[in-house]
C-alpha cells in the first residue's frame, strides 16, 4: 500500500505533538485517521490503569466492509511509518469487526451491527475516555436545533 503524503504528513503533526507523550501520540494518530476516514462514534479509552494488554483502545464505527478495512490499513502503513510493530490484525476478512493490535494501542473497528453485539463501549466504559480534538474530523459535526424551523414561504 502507497503512503498518502497528506496523511502522512498529518500522522507526523500528531505524532509530534508535544502535548502528546507516547503512546498516546499513536492513538491520537489514529483517532485522526479513523476520523478524517469518516468513522463514526470515535472513542479512545485510557487503559493503563485496568489492563497489561494496552495503553489504550480505540473503537470506531465503519459503515461498510471496505470502509473497515481502508481504515484499519492506513493506520497500520502510518503507525509502521512511525515505528511502531504490528502485532497482529484479528477479523479482517469478515470486516465486521476487525482489530489492530500495535502492543500499545488496540484499534478496534466495527460495522454498525456488530458494536452492538459486542458491546465494548460498556466493557471499556470505567476506564477514562480521551477527548479527541473537533480539529482531527473530516467534517464537524452539524449542531441539531431545539428550534423548529420557519417554513413559512417554503412551499
Amino acid at each position: 500500500m502507497a503512503i498518502n503524503e497528506y496523511i502522512q504528513a498529518e500522522v507526523s503533526k500528531v505524532i509530534s505533538n508535544p502535548s502528546f507523550e507516547f503512546p498516546l501520540n499513536h492513538a491520537m494518530a489514529s483517532a485522526w485517521i479513523l476520523a478524517n476516514f469518516k468513522g463514526d462514534n470515535l472513542k479512545i479509552f485510557d487503559m493503563r490503569k485496568s489492563s497489561s494488554l494496552c495503553d489504550f483502545s480505540i473503537i470506531a464505527t465503519a459503515q461498510n466492509a471496505t470502509q473497515a478495512r481502508a481504515m484499519i490499513d492506513e493506520v497500520a502503513v502510518n503507525l509502521k511509518e512511525q515505528g511502531s510493530n504490528i502485532l497482529s490484525y484479528e477479523g479482517y476478512e469478515s470486516a465486521d469487526w476487525i482489530l489492530l493490535d500495535t502492543g500499545d494501542v488496540m484499534v478496534h473497528v466495527f460495522i454498525g451491527p456488530a458494536r452492538d453485539v459486542y458491546d465494548l463501549d460498556m466493557v471499556y466504559g470505567r476506564n477514562p475516555q480521551v477527548k479527541i480534538p473537533e480539529d482531527f474530523y473530516f467534517a464537524k459535526p452539524t449542531q441539531v436545533s431545539a428550534e423548529k424551523p420557519d417554513l413559512k414561504g417554503f412551499f
